[in-house]
This record gives C-alpha cells, sequence and structure tokens, in this order.
C-alpha cells in the first residue's frame, strides 16, 4: 500500500467513549482534574518559594516536580478538552508530533526528578553530618539541569524517529492523546528501529532511574533499621513517607500501562490506564507532600493568609475610591 505524505496524514484522538452524555461527564471531571492539578502544584510552587524556612534542597527538587507536574498534564488535557467541548476529535499531523516531544520530555523529567530527590532522602538519612556539604546548591542547580538536557535531547531523538515513519492511512488514536507508542504501532512503514530505540531508552532512562531509587532506599532502610530508639526510627521514616508514596504511585501505574498485554488497534484499555499516571499522580502530588508535611502546611496557611490580606486591602481600596468619588 503506498503510503502518505505525512504532511498530509490526518490525526483523530478517539478518547474515552463516543457517547455524548458520557463525554460531558469525562469533561467535567478532567476540567475538574486538571484545575485541581494545576492549583494545587502551583500553591506548591508559591509556598516553597515564598517561605525562607523552606530554602532547602528537598523543597527545591519539590518546587521542580510541581512545576513539572503542571507542565505534565498542560501537554496532554487542554487539547483533549477542547476536543471534547468542540466536538471534534482531530489534531494536526505537527500538533500531534510536538505534544510526543513533550510528553516524552516531561515523563523523563518525572523519572529523573524522582530519582534525585531519592538520592536527597538518602544522604539526609545515611549522612546526616555531611548533607550541607554534600547538598549544596550549586550541586543541586546541576542535577536539575542535566536532567532537562538529557530528557530534551532523548524528546528530540524520539519526536525525530516519528518523523520519519510513513503511514498509510489517516491515523485513528485509541488514546486521549498523541502516544508515542501508538504512532510508531500505527505506521505501515519499518518500525524496527522506533522499537528498538523505545526499549533501549526505556531501559536505560527508565529502568535506570527505577534502579537508582531503589538502591537508595535499599539504604536507607538498613540505616533506619540500624536505629535503637523507636522514635527516631519514625522520624527518620517520616522524612521520606511522602517521596515513597509518590514513587509507588507512579512507577505503579506507569509499569502497569508498559508491562500489560499488547494494545490492539482498536482498544481504549490503554487510555483508560494511562490516566493513572498522567493525570491521577500528579494531581495526588501535592496533596501527598503537604498532608504529612507540617513546613508545607505551615508555608500554605502563610500563603493564603498573606493573599487574603492582600485582597482584601485591593477591595478596601476600591471602595473607599468609589465613595470619594
Amino acid at each position: 500500500m503506498e503510503s502518505k505524505n505525512n504532511t498530509r496524514v490526518s490525526v483523530f484522538l478517539l478518547g474515552f467513549s463516543e457517547n455524548l452524555e458520557l463525554q460531558t461527564l469525562i469533561f467535567g471531571l478532567f476540567l475538574s482534574m486538571y484545575l485541581i492539578t494545576f492549583l494545587g502544584n502551583l500553591l506548591i510552587i508559591l509556598a516553597t518559594s515564598s517561605d525562607s524556612h523552606l530554602k532547602t534542597p528537598m523543597y527545591f527538587f519539590l518546587s521542580n516536580l510541581s512545576f513539572v507536574d503542571i507542565c505534565f498534564t498542560s501537554t496532554t488535557m487542554p487539547k483533549m478538552l477542547a476536543n471534547i467541548q468542540k466536538k471534534c476529535k482531530a489534531i494536526t499531523y505537527e500538533g500531534c508530533i510536538t505534544q510526543t516531544f513533550f510528553f516524552t520530555l516531561f515523563v523523563g523529567l518525572e523519572n529523573f526528578l524522582l530519582v534525585v530527590m531519592a538520592y536527597d532522602r538518602f544522604v539526609a538519612i545515611c549522612h546526616p553530618l555531611h548533607y550541607t556539604v554534600i547538598m549544596r546548591s550549586q550541586l543541586c542547580i546541576l542535577l536539575v539541569f542535566m536532567s532537562w538536557i538529557m530528557n530534551a535531547l532523548n524528546s528530540l531523538l524520539q519526536s525525530l524517529m516519528v518523523l520519519k515513519l510513513s503511514f498509510c492511512t489517516d491515523l485513528e488514536i485509541p488514546h486521549f492523546f498523541c502516544e508515542p507508542n501508538q504512532l510508531v504501532y500505527l505506521a505501515c512503514s519499518d518500525t524496527y528501529l522506533n522499537y528498538m530505540e523505545l526499549d533501549l531508552v526505556g531501559g536505560l532512562l527508565g529502568g535506570g532511574t527505577l534502579a537508582g531509587i531503589l538502591y537508595s532506599y535499599s539504604k536507607i532502610a538498613s540505616n533506619i533499621c540500624a536505629i535503637s530508639s523507636v522514635h527516631g526510627r519514625y522520624k527518620a521514616f517520616s522524612t521520606c513517607a511522602s517521596h515513597l508514596s509518590v514513587v509507588t504511585l507512579f512507577y505503579c501505574s506507569l509499569l502497569g500501562v508498559y508491562f500489560s498485554s499488547a494494545v490492539t488497534e482498536n482498544s481504549h484499555s490503554s487510555a483508560m490506564a494511562s490516566v493513572l499516571y498522567t493525570v491521577i499522580t500528579p494531581m495526588l502530588n501535592p496533596f501527598i507532600y503537604s498532608l504529612r508535611n507540617k513546613d508545607i502546611k505551615r508555608a500554605l496557611k502563610i500563603l493564603l493568609d498573606r493573599m487574603n490580606r492582600n485582597r482584601f486591602t485591593i477591595l478596601s481600596k476600591e471602595v473607599s475610591f468609589r465613595i470619594c468619588n
């Protein structure tokens, strides 16, 4: 079959359901989750940046993770919501490739930041006396910078590999965003190099970061077990409980998608499973980090009180201005 010129390929995101009533419910549900994700992570960023007591490596990495979570969900959710609102499933081929690039970038950054945060907890618990020397600000900035560079290069490589593919028909993707595996699956040209690259990168970056996290927590666990005091063990564990919860939620959902049964062309199971790590995890991260963290709760309370005072001041000035005029 003759392949089409990729610039003339039409791409359709089939989403979750054809039922109009169900689509209305899906729109309301996902819009709510997107707003919660955006506002929750934005509050974490504002709280950690405005409180001088939170100028530590752990909260520096947390604010970066919150920023990535906002970008991660913003890569896929607005387009899906717009398509439901307009009752349209189309996305341009260029838009699809752009979405693939940023999706790959931010899911990779999520991986890297989680392993960097695990390393931070490892140093804090296993080498507390050398923590300030090891986790200096220059190293923290370098770790985040290198994470961006490595994942940007990986995203660029994957996008270029997809651009080389040819498609015999218009693309009907049984997903709510342009997921790289789906594009490779629907291609009619040779995809051997694409699958090899996906497996290689997945093994090196995904497997490498997971191995780093498991190694860090194995050392943390052995160190905590060596503490004689029950209170000391609880205090040491509580410092990494939130991060461990986020890691478990993210990797369990991610591995559940990619190690499940092979995706078929007409199946929506992959789209439903992907919601766990593309939508649910970024939405829950602010709650996980704030509910058990007294410093974050205190910073959020101060931030909200300050915002309320500023709003009251602005309203008072408006009222005074109207009275005077």
